[in-house]
């Protein structure tokens, strides 16, 4: 199955130039003790995040465990991503030891693990390219809700499954409109990339966004740099046209929405 770019270990592709956050404009948008992602991140001038409850998928992402500021990207076999530049923080999430968890599974992954959390079971669906028929969670762990059987599921969700499929079974969503936890997404010919909304500020007129990503060969989700911005900020503005992400070109015609 075809993801990212494919599951047969080619890596990490750079389309566009991207920097390093310094240490001075670090201390503007980063608290390097921050332990999760809405400990970590300042907000850009003038915006605020919504307020989530607990049970909202909002919540889930801003609650996010970050490794410690400065560690490194990690491939599934324990090696660091080759391309180190595209990113600010790496999300403390076990990914398995399997070529695996590209970047639609990780975006599958993250919606299922809020849903998993909350034992919302019968909502943990998925589309597989075969077919175009959703795999359920609770068929397949036929009661069965331990977390190895639950990982169980997504390895073979993650194995039949892809950008394809997950841009077929989501609706589209006016970039006007995004929320926390969308997706930017594109199934391509013969490849695609997928990276989700993690965190959200906005005000009267303007919505910012932070952008995780992961990648192939499989690997630990991340945070994103935003290639685009003077001053060296991790928030990417939405808006109309083309956006552009260290490792992928989208546009705003790319969004998606579990909802």
């Amino acid at each position: 199955m075809l993801s990212c770019e494919s599951k047969s270990g080619h890596k990490d592709s750079n389309p566009i130039q991207s920097t390093e956050i310094s240490q001075e404009n670090k201390r503007n948008f980063i608290n390097t003790n921050g332990s999760t992602i809405l400990d970590r991140y300042n907000t850009p001038d003038g915006t605020e995040r919504e307020n989530y409850s607990e049970s909202d998928f909002g919540y889930f992402l801003q609650n996010l465990p970050l490794k410690p500021y400065g560690s490194s990207v990690l491939y599934y076999s324990g090696e660091e991503k080759d391309n180190q530049n595209v990113y600010n923080a790496v999300i403390d999430l076990p990914i398995g030891t399997k070529d695996l968890h590209q970047c639609a599974d990780a975006a599958m992954r993250l919606r299922a693990d809020y849903l998993y959390q909350q034992k919302l079971y019968k909502n943990i669906a998925f589309n597989f390219v075969s077919d175009g028929q959703p795999r359920y969670y609770t068929e397949y762990v036929n009661g069965d809700y331990s977390e190895s059987k639950y990982w169980e599921y997504l390895e073979h969700v993650f194995n039949y499954a892809n950008t394809a499929s997950l841009k077929n079974q989501l609706p589209s969503v006016s970039y006007q409109n995004i929320k926390i936890g969308d997706i930017l997404i594109q199934k391509g010919n013969p490849y695609g990339h997928a990276v989700m909304v993690v965190d959200l500020a906005k005000n009267d007129t303007e919505t910012y966004v932070l952008i995780a990503q992961s990648y192939m060969p499989a690997q630990e989700l991340q945070i994103l740099n935003n290639p685009n911005t003077s001053d060296e900020s991790p928030w990417y503005k939405i808006q109309e046209g083309n956006i552009y992400t260290p490792e992928w070109n989208f546009t705003s015609d790319d969004w998606k929405t579990w909802e």
